[in-house]
């Protein structure tokens, strides 16, 4: 959910890619069903396992899986954040619906921090921009 739900309002601002501790293979039909009540594309989701590669690549990562991110931390890694949000599986479309709605709520809070990053990077001088990325990146 989330990844669809990131790659479709804020497009500008992330790059979205999900993946699981534990990757079943496939999205479950009702994660489907309700970001298709949303308006939001699920085409090409699919669940993928997480990789030390992926996580190399990344800056942030937002953890949702009930378990403690510190178990991905690795020194110059990427900031990990933990969402307490739920794990819908085997439940009624409801708790679908609840879970999106939480997830949709941090991600709007999540896209407001990195919109303000954004301003602070564009008011320092472009050494001290260069300095500000390569420290989010983990370089």
């Amino acid at each position: 959910m989330a990844e669809a739900i990131a790659r479709h309002r804020y497009p500008d601002l992330m790059e979205a890619s999900s993946a699981g501790l534990s990757a079943f293979g496939s999205v479950q039909p009702e994660t489907r069903a309700v970001l298709s009540e949303r308006g939001i594309p699920a085409g090409g989701l699919a669940s993928k396992q997480l990789s030390k590669e992926s996580l190399q690549e990344t800056d942030v990562v937002i953890n949702m899986s009930g378990r403690s991110g510190a178990l991905l931390a690795t020194q110059g890694g990427p900031r990990i954040e933990d969402w307490e949000v739920g794990d819908p599986f085997g439940s009624d479309l409801d708790v679908y619906r609840e879970i999106c709605d939480e997830i949709e709520f941090r991600l709007a809070d999540f896209a407001e921090e990195l919109k303000s990053l954004r301003k602070s990077e564009r008011t320092v001088t472009p050494q001290a921009a260069g300095r500000a990325h390569r420290e989010k990146r983990g370089n």
